[in-house]
């Protein structure tokens, strides 16, 4: 990912008002390894519930504010981003309300996603061998392109009005 600014990261939010936008808290910025993300993601710290992520796409960064649900899976869920089976972290459910009118009309998109947003982190270590002869390293840059893609996907379907 390539490193963003505080003022083109509040910009890219797409289902927040003027006054939210102002609002958000924005994370150390400075201290992000940034080619080590696939998208960036952070927790308010004042909002326990809230999270934050910016998603590159090839129309720019796509911010979008998620509020995560009241309840709590009774088994470990899988992160639909990343993937990881060993869930070396929680798994929550987070809903975002839709961009524009549909958005403002209560339409949200919901998913299942690493509790503070570590999927950049999970993809890129090396999987445990399958196999005798398995590369670990195409499967790791496999499991990486998979986030980027299962996160785009989102954001695709956050815009779109159905």
């Amino acid at each position: 990912m390539l490193p963003l600014d505080e003022k083109t990261i509040r910009a890219s939010f797409l289902n927040v008002s003027q006054r939210e936008r102002k609002a958000i808290p924005m994370p150390a910025l400075e201290s992000l390894t940034w080619e080590d993300l696939d998208y960036l993601g952070w927790r308010d710290p004042k909002l326990a519930q809230t999270g934050y992520i910016v998603i590159p796409t090839d129309d720019g960064p796509v911010g979008i504010l998620l509020r995560e649900g009241d309840q709590r899976a009774r088994t470990r869920p899988q992160c639909a981003w990343c993937e990881d089976v060993t869930l070396p972290n929680d798994v929550v459910f987070f809903a975002a309300k839709r961009a524009g009118a549909s958005g403002r009309n209560g339409n949200t998109v919901g998913t299942l996603v690493c509790e503070q947003f570590e999927c950049s982190a999970n993809v890129r270590k090396p999987p445990p061998p399958a196999y005798l002869g398995y590369d670990i390293e195409a499967a790791r840059g496999r499991r990486i392109e998979a986030l980027r893609e299962n996160v785009r996907r989102f954001a695709e379907d956050l815009r779109s009005t159905a």
